[in-house]
């Protein structure tokens, strides 16, 4: 299927590795040019020169954190339109929500919550203007299903989401669509990496934690990062313009309820 972007330009944040190399992938191969963002240059440089050789499209590379003022400026002031944004933080980190300090929970806010939300206030305008925009924001599937370790995420996630959905109706007019994807058990190096220590506390080798972790999922197996990237791909195509303001999941059958 041909996704109508060719040509178009695409800011994708976190794109170094994982998720958001995965997203990256698929808008090239969609021709899509794109911005590639992460905290540093080296591994977003490495991933543009093999897309670049892979699917014949323009790579930009942009340093900077985007959990701050000064990084999202960085980013509309290097390029001040974009066609699609892809919001991709890092979750804060798991724990007992009694433990986390008032600096902690600002910390998580501004990365998951209002980062992505002034990264769309950047760009918003120019996408009314153009009349065509897609925005994405990579979630969790805590958003739905919340758990108590992880009450930092939940509680930014969950800010994000509603400003989403109280933003996205006032576009769709403009053709501009505002979406979250709600991945869970995703085959990455951050749940490898987190899974490994999970399973020394408890006794238990990486296959191991994740022979037990693939116990609740319906699928049997983790999700690959592609599958993600061409569901994003899509949602940022000409065929998904009626698709604005939703959380969709991806989480092999994982979650139980029907909304």
């Amino acid at each position: 299927m041909d996704l109508g972007i060719r040509g178009r330009r695409a800011i994708v944040c976190g794109a170094s590795r994982g998720l958001g190399r995965a997203v990256a992938e698929s808008l090239a191969e969609a021709g899509a040019n794109l911005v590639l963002n992460a905290r540093g240059l080296d591994g977003i440089e490495q991933a543009a020169g093999e897309i670049r050789e892979k699917h014949g499209v323009k790579v930009d590379t942009l340093a900077g954190d985007l959990t701050t003022e000064e990084g999202c400026n960085s980013v509309a002031a290097a390029f001040p339109t974009t066609d699609i944004l892809i919001n991709n933080a890092g979750g804060p980190p798991a724990g007992d929500w009694r433990s986390f300090e008032r600096e902690d929970w600002r910390t998580a806010a501004d990365r998951n919550m209002i980062g992505p939300i002034f990264l769309i206030r950047n760009y918003l305008d120019g996408m009314v203007e153009q009349n065509f925009g897609r925005i994405v924001n990579i979630t969790s599937i805590v958003v739905k299903q919340p758990k108590a370790m992880l009450s930092l995420s939940v509680a930014a996630r969950l800010g994000l989401t509603g400003a989403v959905k109280a933003i996205a109706p006032s576009v769709a007019g403009n053709n501009i669509t505002i979406n979250n994807l709600l991945p869970e058990l995703f085959d990455t190096d951050r749940l490898r990496q987190n899974l490994t220590t999970i399973g020394k506390k408890n006794g238990r080798t990486l296959d191991e934690e994740i022979a037990v972790h693939l116990q609740i999922i319906p699928a049997k197996r983790l999700g690959q990062p592609a599958e993600l990237g061409a569901t994003c791909a899509f949602l940022c195509s000409e065929h998904a313009g009626f698709i604005t303001g939703q959380s969709i999941l991806l989480d092999g059958g994982f979650y139980p309820g029907l909304f």
